[in-house]
């Protein structure tokens, strides 16, 4: 993603690695267990793994021992991520050796695109290398090792094909869901290498599109988060009925929000050489579009911001914030730093710092700059120190935790619409999504998963707030 660094989390709760589990009475053919690290877009393509292996009889199991087919969906944005991959692979090869050589294992994801044969090298245990674009290949793959024959590495770039070849129908596992719409980068940071592994931007049809979101809406999903890894750069293939030119995000959005039983849409990540005006308007005129926007901005020195080849300045960052809020003015904005890029000196950081003060963000992800081989950065000079770093990473998520602190504290004596996803962790205790992306605890008979409830705010955390509910809803907002 556009995010350098960031890993899947939402409303506050957070996981390097969320791993795909069976239901309770789940009696497979054969197990499947799915560890996922990164990206919502990783998430995404974990579920087509399991929709994709379906019809072999695969089925998701608790934990990867005993399991079948144990498959790593990996993130290499940072370099800590990629080592807990190979981490978690030792593990592996000692579960392999006890099930007889039973296990096998794939590797998917970023890494195995960058990597490749690599993977096998480092670590022989490993059955299958796939990247991204390629997990429609996953039951071929499989059919090819039984036999011990063929290729068993996979990272071609064909992203209309893999899209073709997924099944048109899903098994969401509660009232959200991930769409992909657009995949790839054209932008190239000079820190990031989604380019690089993610392949060149491309958007799906309308009508793919159109037609998944339809099929969610009718098991139950009222909750949709479009996918991209410059999502506001999707430009899809109109409907076939309409013709004419690409459809812009904006337009999709509107579309999308007269889908019955739709109530909820959101979009990341999100570029802002890509925040155009109709976009921006339909923040503002449409009603399902929710108040919250993932908008990454990385740094707010200029000159650090031309190192990173991001093509915006801080003021231009600013003015799209500042005309967003003019068309939702209730919007919570998130975002994306790096510390410590190459060349950054204190004044460039204080720079980083003024601006999250300007905006005041609702929630933002910010990490240390990781060296990524291949990428511009790594051959900069100026590279910062570690502790250099950590003083200046520990600095911004001061100010972070305080602004997010505030902002949900600011929910406190509200009334939210709050969407029931699920069960709490206490006895009698129901977990929902607010319009914000925070978690929701209250009270509630497990009756109203998949309910919008009207939940009064009674206390709030940094990471989540605690409600009282009041009614029913029949519409998010």
């Amino acid at each position: 993603m556009t995010g350098g660094g960031r890993f899947f989390r939402i409303g506050g709760f957070s996981g390097i690695s969320r791993r795909m589990t069976a239901a309770p009475d789940a009696k497979p053919l054969k197990g499947l267990f799915i560890s996922t690290y990164g990206c919502q877009m990783n998430v995404y393509d974990s579920e087509r793994i399991r929709d994709v292996l379906k019809p072999l009889g695969y089925a998701p199991v608790d934990a990867p021992e005993g399991a079948d087919l144990v498959v790593i969906n990996t993130c290499h944005i940072r370099e800590k991520a990629t080592e807990k991959v190979y981490s978690e692979l030792g593990k592996l090869k000692q579960m392999k050796l006890a099930s007889g050589g039973r296990m096998t294992i794939a590797v998917a994801g970023c890494v195995a695109q960058a990597e490749g044969a690599e993977i096998i090298r480092r670590q022989p245990a490993v059955d299958l290398v796939l990247g991204p674009q390629a997990y429609h290949k996953l039951p071929e793959m499989i059919a090819r090792a039984s036999r011990a024959v063929g290729d068993r590495l996979e990272t071609g770039f064909d992203t209309v094909e893999k899209f073709d070849a997924l099944p048109k129908t899903r098994d969401p596992d509660g009232p959200t869901a991930f769409v992909s719409v657009q995949e790839g980068c054209d932008k190239f940071c000079t820190f990031c290498v989604v380019p690089y592994t993610r392949g060149a931007e491309m958007s799906r049809s309308v009508d793919d599109i159109v037609s998944e979101v339809r099929d969610l809406a009718a098991k139950g999903v009222r909750d949709v988060t479009l996918l991209g890894q410059n999502v506001n750069a999707f430009h899809g293939a109109p409907p076939r009925i309409e013709g004419g030119a690409d459809w812009t995000l904006g337009r999709l959005v509107r579309y999308i929000a007269k889908i019955g039983g739709i109530d909820r849409i959101r979009y990341t990540t999100s570029h802002p050489r890509d925040m155009d005006d109709d976009l921006i308007a339909a923040h503002g005129d449409t009603p399902a579009m929710m108040p919250f926007l993932h908008l990454p901005v990385q740094a707010g020195s200029d000159r650090i911001l031309k190192a990173m080849n991001r093509g915006h300045s801080a003021d231009q960052y600013r003015d799209i914030i500042a005309r967003v809020r003019a068309a939702r003015p209730d919007i919570a904005i998130a975002t994306d730093f790096i510390v410590g890029f190459p060349g950054e000196s204190d004044a460039d950081f204080e720079a980083t710092m003024q601006l999250a003060r300007d905006i005041d963000y609702a929630i933002a992800y910010s990490f240390k700059y990781s060296a990524r081989p291949g990428t511009p950065a790594t051959e900069m000079h100026g590279h910062v120190s570690e502790a250099v770093k950590d003083e200046r990473l520990q600095a911004l998520q001061a100010l972070l935790r305080d602004q997010q602190t505030a902002f949900n504290r600011s929910q406190v004596g509200k009334t939210l619409p709050v969407l029931v996803t699920g069960r709490g962790r206490i006895p009698g205790q129901m977990h929902g999504r607010s319009p914000y992306l925070q978690s929701v605890h209250f009270e509630a008979p497990d009756t109203l998963v998949n309910s919008i409830v009207d939940v009064k705010i009674v206390s709030a955390t940094m990471s989540s707030l605690t409600g009282e509910p009041l009614r029913v809803c029949e519409t998010a907002q």
